[in-house]
């Protein structure tokens, strides 16, 4: 059996990509693997530093790993390790070598790139709302930089939801998205 095809919805905070993850499993009948970063900081006592991005990865890695070997034909992703060069980069002001050379020998088939424009939503974790257009600028020279296929996913409710949907048919139509 060939690999299964990955589908990474991305992008910075409060931009819906987990509730659009989630959609998308569901309706396509794929295993799903959560974004690691969040788990981490909901489980670490403090801020997040430096030390901490090694950490993630490798938890990021292992999640994406986990859900490969129980895919089918598709796998998605609320996030992948692009996001933690991304993140990276931008609390830090650079990231680990291995780190960058692991998430770019990882590019999935497709990213689907959320932008900035939902209602920003405080959590225990998000923290820079403020910087919401900087980080969607940073995920999409990331996704440039690593060869990535990558869709803008925009707009409201249903709008916003076909967009996602038409991608990732295409994605598993074997045209281009």
């Amino acid at each position: 059996m060939s690999r299964p095809l990955r589908l990474v919805v991305t992008g910075g905070e409060s931009a819906g990509k987990t509730s659009l993850a989630r959609l998308l499993a569901r309706e396509l009948n794929a295993p799903l693997s959560e974004e690691f970063s969040r788990l981490y900081a909901e489980s670490h006592d403090g801020p997040l530093l430096e030390s901490d991005v090694a950490p993630i990865a490798r938890g990021q890695i292992a999640m994406e790993d986990a859900v490969l070997r129980r895919a089918g034909r598709l796998a998605i992703h609320d996030t992948d390790l692009l996001s933690t060069v991304v993140y990276s980069r931008h609390y830090y002001g650079s990231c680990a070598g291995w780190i960058r050379e692991a998430a770019f020998a990882r590019v999935a088939d497709l990213y689907l790139l959320c932008a900035p424009d939902l209602p920003w939503e405080a959590d225990g974790v998000r923290d820079r709302p403020e910087a919401r257009t900087e980080l969607h600028r940073l995920f999409a020279e990331v996704l440039e930089e690593a060869g990535a296929n990558a869709v803008l996913v925009s707009g409201l409710g249903e709008a916003r939801h076909d967009v996602a949907r038409a991608a990732a048919r295409a994605l598993l139509q074997g045209r281009p998205a």
